[in-house]
């Protein structure tokens, strides 16, 4: 087992790469059982998985990836982070772990992309957590639609602009204000020139059209499946857990209290007690 080690800002780093189509992977593996693998959305990274992933790992065996272009997974030139990357690239991660049919938990656009790689790529599951998902239309919010009508012009705003910008975004992502560290871990990948890039690149490989198809096969879900959703989430309605649990057979819907859209932080001990109960099913 390996434990992510500490950062200078933070207490969360990933310990190992891999090559993969596309550029390199930061993940890590923790604890010992039944396999988990925990994919996180977007302006995010591994850092929103930190406490739960190491309760899940006193169970279970944890993988904990960053999507390519986020955290410290880096993009080879010219590719474009997208739903439909981080789809392919997680099923060669599965087999490249090897580990038979583990649990696919995502949130935000991470939903959409373990959705989209048992769909479509045939990635084997037990189970599928879907936490905030972005995966029914529209999920891209307004302020990512305006960024990605003006990226030239926010591409060319001030940095210390561009950070206010999205410092206030970020503080919609939570119900509760965020601890000043989680803060900070969040907006430090996207600070200076190359963080303002690095977010821009992101947003602009939010496609909806790389969910339509998922969307449309939700019903052939055949493995229990978890919809959590924050009960005060300011960018996906609460509402639309109520659509997508309705459209996958054998789901079972679980609303979590006093939370936004980022649920790991704002309640993490209830967003835990909910995923354990969903594995203790699956054992």
């Amino acid at each position: 087992m390996t434990v992510p080690v500490a950062h200078a800002d933070h207490d969360w780093e990933l310990g190992r790469r891999v090559r993969v189509a596309g550029g390199e992977v930061a993940y890590d593996v923790l604890g010992e059982g039944p396999a988990v693998v925990l994919t996180h959305g977007t302006p995010s990274w591994s850092y929103l998985w930190r406490n739960l992933a190491t309760e899940l790992a006193v169970t279970h065996t944890v993988y904990v990836w960053d999507l390519l272009g986020y955290g410290d997974s880096t993009l080879d030139p010219g590719v474009t982070p997208s739903i439909a990357l981080h789809a392919a690239t997680l099923a060669e991660l599965a087999e490249y772990w090897s580990r038979r049919r583990p649990v696919l938990v995502g949130h935000d656009i991470g939903a959409g992309t373990v959705l989209r790689a048992h769909l479509l790529h045939g990635v084997p599951t037990r189970g599928l957590a879907l936490l905030d998902a972005a995966v029914l239309t529209p999920w891209v919010t307004p302020v990512a639609v305006h960024m990605q009508t003006h990226l030239d012009a926010y591409r060319t705003m001030p940095v210390h602009v561009f950070g206010e910008v999205i410092a206030a975004h970020l503080r919609t992502a939570t119900h509760q204000p965020l601890a000043p560290a989680a803060e900070q871990a969040y907006l430090c990948r996207f600070a200076a020139e190359a963080g303002r890039q690095r977010y821009l690149d992101q947003v602009a490989g939010f496609c909806e059209e790389d969910t339509r198809d998922v969307a449309a096969a939700l019903g052939e879900i055949s493995v229990p499946t978890l919809v959590a959703w924050g009960e005060h989430d300011a960018w996906l309605p609460v509402e639309t857990a109520d659509e997508l649990s309705e459209a996958i057979p054998r789901s079972h819907r679980v609303v979590i209290p006093d939370a936004g859209h980022f649920l790991t932080e704002d309640a993490p001990v209830a967003t835990v007690a909910a995923l354990q109960t969903f594995l203790e099913r699956l054992l």
